[in-house]
């Protein structure tokens, strides 16, 4: 009897267990979104805007597009203006293999094109909102071998620091200067009537437009460590700045490599020797 007891609450045991990480793993799963349903991805007028609408994209969720990959392609841009203009010049990713599975990897906005010029005017052009499901756990923070290298520092403008002077001046303070990832910008001015907003297109920063930006900073004393390789834009949003020349784009190398000071040494020797 003891032994018949005892078995029936180990299979208790067992199937609450069983029954939790049901629960937990059905609460952790992602969603997949074929986009257009039935129609896929074509040019169809406002289809994926009604698609989209009401449905709630976290990270960790994949779309699929379902297409004819000898006609067709899925462009993905960085900005607004890029998705309102149907400019695919300088795209964040290029699918073409006619059933792309594209997994949401961040929160923030994401915008998808054709980049067939008329299909995308068409309709062909889909652009969603992506948050954290707070049903679903946190990625953990970067390990410490991930961790950014100390790299240099610069001074925007050196000792003019941020603010409107001319239309070229940040481009020539930047003309030249090799920046990596790991270095920082110091941005200087007086916070009361200005500011430094990271944006995420080459048409927003060409159009000074400040409606979707990747940072915000307004500080008057802000550090910007560049964590990516690429083109990073900043702007002020203060009426007339940006238009004026308040802007900068940088080009981020890959992080430069780091030598121990025993190569250090050895790397001198071979210089030592060559020269003598």
């Amino acid at each position: 009897m003891a032994t018949t007891t005892t078995t029936r609450t180990v299979k208790k045991k067992i199937l609450f267990v069983m029954t939790t990480l049901t629960v937990l793993l059905g609460s952790c799963s992602a969603t997949i979104y074929k986009v257009g349903d039935s129609d896929g991805w074509s040019a169809k007028d406002d289809t994926y805007y009604s698609w989209a609408d009401r449905k709630e994209f976290h990270v960790g969720d994949s779309l699929v597009f379902d297409y004819d990959g000898n006609f067709n392609d899925v462009t993905q841009v960085s900005g607004a203006l890029e998705y309102q203009f149907c400019d695919s010049s300088s795209p964040k990713a290029v699918y073409k293999t006619g059933h792309d599975v594209v997994t949401l990897t961040e929160p923030g906005f994401y915008y998808f094109i054709s980049s067939n010029h008329s299909q995308c005017s068409s309709g062909q052009r889909l652009d969603i909102l992506v948050t954290h499901d707070p049903s679903r756990p946190v990625p953990p923070p970067p390990q410490p071998s991930k961790i950014l290298p100390f790299g240099k520092m610069y001074k925007v403008g050196d000792s003019k620091g941020w603010k409107v002077y001319n239309s070229d001046f940040y481009y020539k303070w930047s003309e030249g200067k090799l920046f990596h990832v790991g270095d920082n910008l110091l941005f200087e001015y007086a916070n009361e009537v200005n500011d430094v907003l990271e944006i995420s297109g080459d048409l927003e920063f060409k159009f000074c437009d400040p409606t979707s930006p990747i940072a915000v900073h307004k500080t008057g004393h802000d550090l910007v460590k560049l964590t990516k390789p690429g083109v990073h834009y900043f702007i002020s949003s203060e009426t007339g700045h940006c238009e004026a020349g308040l802007k900068l784009r940088v080009m981020v190398a890959p992080a430069l490599p780091k030598f121990s000071p025993i190569d250090r040494f050895f790397r001198w020797l071979s210089t030592f020797r060559h020269h003598h």
